[in-house]
């Protein structure tokens, strides 16, 4: 469990104080909170309170609340699928690929720059699935270089495969297509994840401990964070290593 407290949805969490912190930060793990640790919203937060919202608190004016938390969703969703737009931009080999990929992106940035009006008439169903087809062929295309499709692959590496507790050492995973899937707890320790597509995996306490995650497709920060790695773990330059990874080398 990764929340030691339930509440609804769009309830202000009561850890938080007058100035907007977090009162137990500092023991967020050691008292269940791991869910909050592991939370990345890709900078939406900032942008949708000191920009969308001009600095405007909802505390001070509270009939503001849902419609603010609504525009966080969005505006979280949209600057996701920037990260992984840029990353497809760069993985690419197709230079018509890449410009798609980066007109998408920078068309997601306009709708956010241009305020509360073009955030709130947002079709993110439609923007959603023009992302997925980007990504998707990039993934397709990266793979295919480690000769993913060639049938020599366990055949339990498919996008969205129910993998939890599995181990995995010793399997080639280059090119695995794992979007989706469920790893939670699984054992990757030692394995080389380049060319794996991670889009949307579930790496709750997967064990990569001195894996090889310095190329996969579509890792965040989020998930590395809820991952049990090590000092020997590669991680992706644009990527940091989670202060509570254990920093031996075992």
């Amino acid at each position: 469990m990764d929340f030691a407290e339930d509440k609804p949805a769009g309830v202000p969490c009561r850890h938080l104080d007058r100035a907007f912190a977090c009162t137990i930060h500092g023991a967020l793990r050691d008292r269940g909170f791991r869910g909050c640790t592991t939370f990345d919203c890709f900078g939406a937060g900032q942008v949708v309170s000191q920009r969308l919202f001009g600095g405007m608190s909802w505390r001070d004016r509270p009939e503001t609340r849902a419609q603010m938390f609504s525009v966080f969703a969005t505006v979280k969703q949209v600057h996701e699928m920037i990260w992984h737009l840029l990353e497809a931009q760069e993985r690419t080999y197709d230079p018509g690929t890449a410009r798609e990929a980066a007109d998408l992106a920078d068309s997601l940035a306009s709708v956010v720059a241009g305020g509360l009006h073009g955030v709130l008439s947002l079709e993110t169903d439609v923007v959603r699935e023009a992302v997925r087809t980007v990504l998707t062929n990039v993934s397709a295309e990266v793979r295919s270089a480690y000769f993913a499709d060639a049938g020599d692959l366990d055949p339990r590496l498919r996008p969205g495969a129910d993998l939890a507790g599995c181990d995995l050492r010793g399997l080639r995973l280059c090119g695995a297509d794992l979007r989706g899937a469920v790893l939670i707890g699984a054992d990757l320790a030692e394995c080389d994840l380049t060319a794996v597509d991670l889009l949307g995996a579930d790496l709750r306490d997967t064990r990569v401990a001195g894996a090889d995650l310095s190329s996969p497709l579509y890792l965040t920060q989020a998930q590395v964070e809820s991952a049990r790695g090590s000092g020997t773990t590669r991680l992706p330059q644009v990527l940091s290593s989670p202060a509570h990874w254990c920093t031996s080398p075992r």
